[in-house]
């Protein structure tokens, strides 16, 4: 991993981030979830950067009544993009619009913390995650939510499809577990008893389908083999807070980054007997949004 050479920074005054996610279409190009006042009042911004010779720059923003918490990248057209917001809805922007959005799904009943879009071929579906302990499967061609997914007992923080099998995604709660579904059937999979704390975020490794990563309250992460799930195939600790996001590598199948409430983003190889590769203390508050680049190797 190459040693972080410097970090380009862009202040959004009165703003804190709470997701970023790098464009699949457009390199060097990010779009970044942020709330007022640490998302606990006020209104919400999505705001869309792209790096260029002169640095970092806004390329375009859009406001919203409540905090924003999550945003995902249409797989099918490089102008649009889905938020969700601490009203309990779902919002689809299109970048090429001036006004916006396009459309608001309501039907989460608190906050709506996490949005994805399938990444696999042939499908164009969206699930969200809230605090009303559900998620939610859309086809944002169709007004409402295909279908509802219940059996957390806690807060869903996050809500990831899996790159590899169509219409499988991976939840994590503040039930303290991780839970895989297939949308084909209504109830939940598996249920993966991952920390003995509220788990704030998972990914799914982009070289392996059976291995999921969870960060937790506890300050550790722990790799997930869905063929055992009696016991991690790895743990890796060294985060002094919360964990609030983790990402696996897309270009090395057993790296992976985490950021989290002790201000730091880490990056980690779990196949080595000493895993923690780099600690960057870039931000001076709570780091709460991380993406990686699937267009240029080492850029975070």
């Amino acid at each position: 991993w190459p040693k972080m050479a410097g970090a380009g920074a862009l202040r959004l005054p009165g703003l804190h981030g709470y997701a970023v996610e790098f464009s699949p279409y457009c390199p060097g190009r990010v779009a970044c979830a942020a709330a007022q006042y640490y998302g606990m009042a006020g209104c919400g911004t999505l705001a869309v950067l792209e790096q260029n010779e002169a640095g970092i720059v806004l390329l375009r923003s859009f406001d919203w009544n409540d905090g924003l918490f999550d945003v995902t990248w249409s797989e099918n057209n490089e102008n649009v993009l889905v938020t969700c917001s601490g009203d309990g809805s779902l919002q689809i922007w299109d970048m090429a619009k001036t006004k916006g959005p396009l459309q608001v799904f309501k039907e989460h009943t608190l906050e709506a913390y996490s949005v994805d879009w399938s990444q696999t071929r042939g499908e164009q579906l969206v699930v969200s995650g809230s605090w009303d302990q559900t998620a939610k499967l859309w086809d944002p061609a169709v007004g409402k939510s295909l279908c509802t997914f219940k059996g957390h007992e806690g807060v869903i923080y996050s809500t990831i499809w899996s790159p590899h099998i169509p219409g499988c995604f991976a939840s994590a709660s503040g039930d303290q577990t991780l839970r895989i579904w297939d949308v084909k059937t209504p109830g939940v999979k598996l249920v993966i008893p991952a920390h003995q704390a509220e788990v704030l975020s998972c990914d799914w490794c982009k070289y392996d389908e059976n291995l999921l990563v969870t960060g937790a309250v506890d300050c550790s992460l722990k790799g997930w083999d869905l063929r055992n799930i009696r016991q991690p195939v790895f743990v890796l600790l060294g985060h002094t807070y919360a964990i609030r996001r983790v990402k696996f590598s897309p270009f090395h199948a057993t790296i992976l980054a985490s950021c989290s409430y002790d201000f730091t983003v880490r990056f980690w190889d779990f196949s080595k007997p000493n895993p923690l590769l780099e600690t960057v203390e870039h931000h001076t508050e709570f780091t709460c949004g991380l993406d990686l680049s699937l267009h240029n190797r080492g850029q975070v």
